[in-house]
């Protein structure tokens, strides 16, 4: 087993290679294909999706969603995430943060994304590098050719929070029905021109190692397409992707306004309103797009989950803020679900 230091000392190693030589590596197990390597669950919905657009996304199922997987998998759930051939990772993970907060909905109605709501999510982010979850991934690599060369190349569990910009841009009209917030739903299409119009205005840039996050506001839904097929609140709380070149992407998730009933296990909470509900969704996908941000890389071939999948609402101890949360950051207080360990073969909070 290797330890942290040593994954780090090889990833940044090889991430000098890199550098020095320039990459050259296929991604040839297409996120598409994963669809027919995956068997489907009788009566259980594919964690991963494909638009008519070709475009693909992973899910973040909601807490009945996901428990019925679970039950239907049975031991199958445990098995270890493999790594598959040409598929990329992010080696470091730099975190854009999209706070879409029109002063109303499509249908007239107020919403809002509370300053509280934006304060907990952004300390999350801006603490999520070097600590338990991201040393947690230093355990996954890719493997590239550098001049003719395999080389293993490790995530290093660094990272840094590249900024936030909070858009009050009215949202588009309704490009989908979602039945929890009727009226107001936006498409997977309208999400990334969201994403791609604030990288204009911020001057980022696409590319791996970075996520674009992009949290969007009370009583706003979301579904993948107009087909209505998979839509937040029912089939998922948020969901990861990528969009533009392969060799060049846009990686992103779409993270719904947080919501305690479908997304969020009961029990005392460490931060008020649904910001825990908010900010475990979002490191669920921060860190999935660390370890498959083109959804060609760490999965289970059997069930389909990617790492943090496997430990869907699972906390394991509460041991701060009055045995209310599980993390402390920087001086602040989360309840974050646990990270998957091919080391252990079991869900963990911490490196081992």
């Amino acid at each position: 087993m290797r330890n942290y230091l040593t994954l780090k000392n090889a990833a940044i190693g090889a991430s000098l290679l890199f550098l020095a030589a320039g990459l050259s590596t296929s991604t040839t197990a297409a996120a598409a294909d994963r669809l027919a390597d995956v068997p489907p669950v009788p009566g259980i919905p594919l964690l991963t999706v494909t638009g008519p657009n070709g475009t693909s996304v992973h899910l973040y199922p909601t807490v009945s969603l996901d428990a019925r997987r679970k039950q239907a998998l049975g031991p199958r759930s445990l098995a270890n995430v493999t790594y598959h051939s040409g598929g990329r990772i992010n080696t470091s993970m730099t975190i854009y943060a999209i706070f879409w907060k029109p002063p109303s909905l499509q249908t007239g109605a107020a919403t809002d994304i509370p300053a509280s709501y934006i304060t907990v999510l952004t300390h999350m982010m801006q603490n999520y590098a070097a600590h338990a979850i991201a040393w947690i991934n230093t355990q996954y690599f890719q493997r590239v050719v550098i001049r003719g060369r395999t080389v293993t190349q490790y995530h290093t569990g660094l990272g840094s929070f590249g900024g936030s910009f909070v858009d009050t841009a009215a949202y588009p009209a309704s490009g989908c029905s979602d039945s929890f917030t009727p009226g107001n739903c936006l498409t997977d299409a309208q999400l990334q021109a969201e994403i791609s119009k604030v990288m204009g205005i911020k001057g980022w840039t696409p590319g791996f190692n970075k996520i674009y996050v992009l949290f969007t506001s009370s009583g706003e839904g979301s579904c993948f397409d107009a087909s209505n097929s998979s839509c937040a609140y029912r089939q998922y709380c948020a969901y990861h992707g990528f969009f533009g070149s392969p060799s060049n992407p846009v990686i992103y998730s779409n993270e719904p306004f947080g919501n305690n009933s479908v997304c969020q296990v009961s029990g005392p909470l460490p931060n008020a309103g649904t910001a825990d509900s908010a900010a475990t969704a979002a490191r669920h996908e921060i860190s999935e797009a660390t370890t498959d941000p083109l959804l060609n890389a760490w999965f289970d071939g059997v069930t389909g989950e990617e790492t943090s999948d496997k430990c869907n609402f699972n906390y394991g101890t509460r041991t701060f803020d009055g045995n209310v949360a599980n993390y402390q950051w920087g001086g602040f207080f989360f309840l974050l679900q646990q990270e998957y360990s091919n080391h252990s073969s079991s869900c963990t909070q911490a490196n081992f």
